[in-house]
């Protein structure tokens, strides 16, 4: 295996010192497309988080080589409460370089028109983004991402509650992503979308049930023991620790 772009040493996360993520150990090479599949509350989302430093683990580590990368959170957590263009949102993506005061340059304000129109949004650059369905705001976040340039990119529910073509459309941008070398893990509940487009995929229930080839880790026996585990999680349960 090549020199992994992050990797994963008894990482636990959790909140509150309850985990949410038990003693993860893995390695993720550059250019993976990685799904993280599993039921509600096994840990996913707060797997991207650690990986994006927005949690701190609770045991082990993470493991990372790589300059950069692009987080994209569930759309629900972005407010659309700021009055904010299309144009304006997607210029953030370039705050992690230029910081949030830097002067934008012509040719940055040519490369966020240009993504723009990639993701479908041609002629939206004025509109406030309190005015788009969830797909546009879903394909804005998309050009957002494509201005940070980054080898790694997270993504938290990329595909929730769109239309099939905004899907369709977005699994392309992803598919040319891979395809340019870059390391893409999305969380992601459609089994059948992962079946088709993921190649690898982690199945996550709190403990980690399956990682590899996504036809050996989506078995019917894997998905039951996904189930049983996410109904028998005990949240007053005292804070776990692997016996040394």
């Amino acid at each position: 295996m090549a020199d992994p772009i992050l990797a994963f040493e008894d990482l636990t996360l959790g909140y509150d010192r309850h985990p949410a993520v038990h003693h993860l150990d893995g390695r993720i090479a550059p250019g993976t497309l990685l799904a993280i599949v599993g039921p509600n509350g096994g840990g996913k989302s707060t797997l991207l988080k650690g990986i994006a430093g927005r949690l701190a683990p609770l045991a082990g580590r993470i493991v990372n080589t790589f300059p950069h990368m692009a987080y994209m959170p569930q759309v629900g957590d972005l407010s659309r409460d700021f009055p904010v263009t299309v144009f304006d949102l997607a210029l953030t993506g370039l705050c992690g370089r230029r910081g949030m005061f830097g002067r934008i340059s012509r040719s940055e304000r040519d490369r966020a028109i240009e993504a723009i129109g990639l993701v479908g949004l041609a002629g939206f650059e004025q509109r406030s983004i309190r005015t788009l369905s969830g797909g546009q705001l879903q394909r804005l976040l998309f050009a957002r991402l494509m201005l940070q340039d980054a080898p790694l990119i997270l993504l938290d529910e990329p595909f929730t509650a769109i239309d099939q073509r905004t899907i369709d459309d977005l699994l392309e941008i992803v598919a040319r992503w891979h395809g340019e070398g870059r390391t893409i893990l999305a969380v992601l509940h459609d089994l059948e979308l992962v079946r088709r487009h993921f190649p690898e995929t982690l199945l996550l229930a709190r403990d980690p049930l399956g990682w590899g080839p996504t036809p050996a880790v989506l078995t019917p026996d894997r998905l039951e023991t996904a189930r049983q585990m996410a109904e028998a999680f005990d949240r007053s349960a005292a804070e776990c620790h692997r016996a040394a």
